[in-house]
């Protein structure tokens, strides 16, 4: 039994439902998501049902794109300890020999611990960057055209940098988690007084609580507007139960190349309902293109 997950990791694996076939056990335990004797624990059993669940929405994804000699290449924005990334090389990568995935990190502690565990574990088509998703498009280390863009839990507008990074690499789909979504909240607690007296729809936000829950929901629906605008087809979707995480909605993108003008309308609809002009040209550079 050799390779990565030979001989105890292989034995391990059969003991451990929550494990896929063949996954490599000596990865979760340098992920701490096994323990040195190949258990779980509820708190990283949570984990990797998180992990799984959003591996097979990509895998399906990856599946969809053209086949080409040279594999699919994989953006993760705020890698963090690259528990997808190394996950979905694992499971999706490793047995083809085709492929590469690119994790971006802003904490260089980080990128050099993904890049010392790569090397570790043989992972040789995987390339980390310590720099921002707002950077990373313009980053020499990536290549001109990525296939599949993930984003897992990127906090608040570094999901709108990996919308951008996929749009300007040509992206052919998107796996985004987003997270703590606050910018459009501050602007509509700082117009607050104004949309009182303009419109009754106000009293949605009026309380900071209503503020904060409206202020995520309109992001992600601006977002999803803003895909279909560019030529995506979007689906949402629950990432996992609530009780795993309160950060649970997932957007998947499929490019098919026909924008809707109706989603760009509608996108300007809200922005102006909402007071939110402003945002065009900093989070929806292309919607003028989109529309025309």
């Amino acid at each position: 039994m050799a390779g990565v997950a030979g001989g105890v990791g292989m034995t391990t694996a059969a003991r451990e439902p929550d494990l896929l076939p063949g996954q490599s056990t000596e990865l979760l335990k340098e992920l701490h998501i096994l323990t040195r004797e190949g258990k779980l624990n509820q708190d990283s059993r949570r984990k990797l049902k998180q992990v799984h669940h959003l591996h097979r929405f990509i895998d399906e994804l990856l599946k969809a794109l053209p086949e080409s000699e040279q594999g699919p290449t994989i953006a993760d924005h705020g890698a963090g300890k690259s528990y997808l990334g190394f996950i979905l090389y694992d499971l999706s990568l490793k047995a083809s020999g085709k492929g590469r995935v690119y994790g971006i990190e802003t904490r260089p502690e980080l990128v050099t611990r993904s890049r010392e565990l790569a090397a570790r574990l043989g992972f040789e088509r995987m390339v980390f960057l310590n720099t921002s998703a707002a950077a990373a498009a313009t980053d020499e280390g990536l290549p001109e055209r990525i296939d599949l863009v993930t984003a897992l839990h990127a906090c608040d507008t570094a999901t709108d940098d990996a919308i951008a990074f996929g749009l300007r690499k040509q992206a052919r789909a998107m796996a985004l988690v987003p997270c703590c979504q606050a910018e459009v909240a501050a602007q509509l607690r700082r117009n607050k007084a104004l949309s009182l007296s303009r419109t009754p729809l106000a009293e949605l936000w009026r309380h900071p609580l209503h503020t904060r829950e409206i202020g995520s929901q309109l992001t992600n629906v601006l977002r999803c507007l803003y895909l279909e605008a560019c030529g995506y087809q979007v689906t949402v979707t629950e990432l996992v139960g609530w009780e795993h995480s309160l950060k649970n909605e997932l957007i998947l993108a499929r490019y098919t190349g026909q924008r809707k003008h109706s989603a760009a309308q509608r996108l300007r609809a809200l922005l102006a309902e909402f007071g939110l002009e402003a945002f065009e040209p900093v989070r929806f550079p292309a919607l003028a293109a989109a529309a025309s």
